[in-house]
């Protein structure tokens, strides 16, 4: 198959779901595009189980796409500038220090809770899993998925409040979560020093000055975009600074997304409100929301689609379910510590820890990160798990959301508010 032929291809299952969900079904956008591939996936294992189809053709060619690549240094810098755009300054300003510590401690903490959980239910059920593979689990799947995220958190209506305190979280905390597990992959493969210091050096290097280089980048374009008036060039510009921005940070060795999520978040306040015409800033808005739209269809078939290539058995099933069961109590944990300390100005009082828990979606970005494992017995152990904990995120966790809310805010109307 050639690029364009699956490009084509791919386009094509995502509009004939979409319209089949919003014509018969009415799931959420996300999860009907992801609900049908898996249905479509699961009809392609069985008929092929059969020898009704070629499976190992269809795997073949499903092999071909590069998933963990054409997400991490593709797809993921447009999803999360369209994200970032609709972040408020000000909303962020007054829960800033509670979402860096979120974001940067809270996964820290999820991380070390989330893989020695896993580590020790490995080995219970016989899985030769390595304390430092539990971690990796643990970096790769403690950070939320700001994709699933944003997108359920719009389609379930959620209030203002809550979209800025879970999505901001999000969008920062994904980066933190890939830097953590790209020095925990380093010093279990040896090419990377197992001190303290050199994980806080990295940290504070990749993620800090990932968001002082976003901001740079974002002030210039800024100003760019402010001595012009057409509104063709400004969003061509903004495209241009969305997948720059992240070519460059990754040459820097700088964290791309935080570098991404800080360009964007000037140009969704300063650069539309002292920019950009009142016309622009409605094209800009309906192009990025189109592109997020059309960005996220893909990427979630292509979620579903994994189911194909993808060995599951009873084991990595069991341990998939206690491995879900692990990354809540870590999320628990990893908020509730932030909650306590912050509650003045980022508490809601009772529920705020289970809403941002039951909130706290894995997506895309973590199996991408898990396909991205070198080969060995590991990845096998660390791959369906970290795929199982993602289905039950999107479906269950993405399905019941807007039920908790609406739950949670009879007992504490703050949380609705």
């Amino acid at each position: 198959m050639s690029t364009f032929e699956t490009i084509a291809l791919v386009l094509t299952i995502a509009a004939t779901g979409g319209f089949l969900n919003l014509r018969f079904i009415g799931l959420p956008d996300t999860i009907g595009h992801m609900a049908f591939s898996l249905i479509v996936s699961i009809t392609v294992v069985v008929l092929g189980k059969f020898g009704l189809l070629n499976l190992t053709h269809i795997q073949h060619t499903l092999m071909q796409i590069d998933f963990a690549d054409v997400l991490l240094h593709g797809m993921l810098s447009f999803l999360l500038f369209a994200g970032a755009l609709h972040i408020n300054f000000h909303d962020l300003k007054a829960v800033r220090l509670p979402v860096a510590v979120m974001a940067t401690f809270g996964v820290v903490v999820a991380t070390f809770v989330t893989g020695t959980f896993v580590w020790f239910l490995a080995h219970q059920l016989g899985f030769q899993l390595p304390y430092l593979y539990g971690l990796l689990f643990g970096a790769l799947i403690s950070p939320t998925d700001p994709i699933a995220v944003l997108a359920i958190l719009k389609n379930v209506g959620a209030s203002k409040r809550i979209y800025v305190r879970i999505g901001s979280e999000s969008l920062f905390n994904d980066g933190v979560g890939v830097v953590v597990f790209l020095t925990i992959l380093g010093i279990t493969l040896g090419t990377a020093p197992p001190t303290p210091s050199s994980l806080l050096f990295t940290l504070g290097y990749e993620a800090v000055g990932g968001a002082f280089f976003g901001s740079i980048l974002g002030w210039c374009t800024y100003r760019l975009i402010r001595s012009i008036n057409n509104d063709k060039i400004e969003i061509l510009i903004t495209l241009a600074l969305a997948s720059g921005s992240y070519v460059v940070a990754e040459m820097l060795h700088l964290s791309a997304p935080i570098t991404v999520v800080a360009a964007g978040l000037l140009i969704g306040n300063h650069g539309r409100a002292l920019g950009m015409s009142a016309q622009t800033r409605e094209r800009l808005d309906s192009f990025w929301e189109l592109f997020d739209e059309i960005l996220n269809a893909v990427l979630f078939l292509f979620i579903g689609f994994e189911l194909i290539i993808i060995t599951l058995n009873w084991g990595d099933l069991i341990l998939g379910l206690f491995a879900t069961t692990a990354v809540l109590v870590g999320r628990y944990v990893s908020v509730s510590l932030p909650l306590i300390a912050f509650q003045k100005n980022f508490s809601d009082g009772p529920g705020t820890a289970a809403l941002l828990t039951w909130g706290g979606l894995r997506g895309g970005i973590s199996i991408a990160l898990a396909l991205s494992l070198p080969a060995g017995p590991e990845k096998e152990i660390i791959l369906p798990i970290t795929y199982i904990v993602v289905i039950f995120s999107i479906l269950v966790q993405g399905l019941t959301f807007k039920k908790l809310i609406l739950h949670l805010s009879k007992k504490n109307t703050a949380l609705s508010a």
